[in-house]
């Protein structure tokens, strides 16, 4: 079977892809691990997070997730999910407004910082969500592509990436597809990348805290042996700033 048609070695692209991924962000990876210790663990701040359509796979990931960081706030409208309906997604990330209104109803002050995932980063609501929490005092970090934000019609009166103060650069191509190389038309890549990454930030804020002598806030799965008493004390002590933890 050759590699057109699913076999040769499009794992092994893939794979070759998130290394480059890694390598090309090294540098504010290490930078955006570093704020992360100093609000979220050190400090009270909440790591809110945000994004729309199929980026919010990303949210769901950093979220309440068996080995994530617990002091983690997801920032959402049923609009913006597929699920909720796709087409009325769509017009919602593209519609000015709606990322003040979730600023507002998520009650965000300077100690938190925000995360925001757009692979392409043009649409009013990841621009207006990095503008909104910069004009509230909180350090923005964006996981996006710029060559996706490059080749993408503009809809908003700036970028995602223009707006933030740390970039993580996922690299994917416009369109997301990955699959075939030449012509790729399917097998999008976001989702991956962005997962990837999140969890390189989790390895290194482990490292981080951990040679400082401090036990990094990590939720335990619910379905192991102690997970449930381990994580009671992340309940009382997030859940009134994260009602979505109820």
């Amino acid at each position: 079977m050759d590699a057109y048609h699913g076999g040769g070695d499009f794992g092994a692209r893939m794979r070759d892809r998130l290394e480059e991924v890694q390598r090309a962000n090294a540098d504010v990876l290490e930078e955006v691990a570093a704020l992360l210790v100093e609000r979220a663990v050190r400090g009270e701040g909440m790591v809110l997070v945000a994004g729309s359509g199929h980026s919010m796979i990303a949210v769901a990931e950093a979220f309440f997730r068996a080995g994530g960081l617990a002091p983690v706030k997801p920032l959402y409208d049923p609009e913006l999910l597929p699920l909720h309906g796709a087409a009325a997604a769509t017009a919602a990330e593209r519609r000015s407004g709606l990322a003040e209104r979730v600023l507002e109803g998520a009650g965000a002050d300077g100690r938190d910082l925000l995360f925001v995932f757009s692979t392409s980063g043009v649409n009013p609501y990841p621009v207006e969500l990095a503008r909104g929490a910069r004009g509230r005092g909180l350090p923005v970090v964006a996981f996006t592509s710029r060559a996706c934000a490059a080749a993408a019609p503009r809809r908003a009166d700036g970028t995602l990436a223009e707006e933030a103060g740390l970039v993580v650069d996922t690299l994917v191509d416009p369109g997301d597809a990955a699959y075939p190389w030449a012509d790729p038309v399917t097998a999008p890549l976001s989702s991956l990348v962005n997962s990837y990454l999140w969890n390189l930030l989790l390895a290194s804020v482990h490292d981080r805290v951990r040679k400082e002598g401090l036990e990094p806030p990590l939720w335990r799965s619910a379905n192991m042996p102690g997970g449930d008493e381990a994580n009671q004390r992340f309940f009382s002590r997030y859940g009134p700033r994260v009602p979505e933890l109820g």
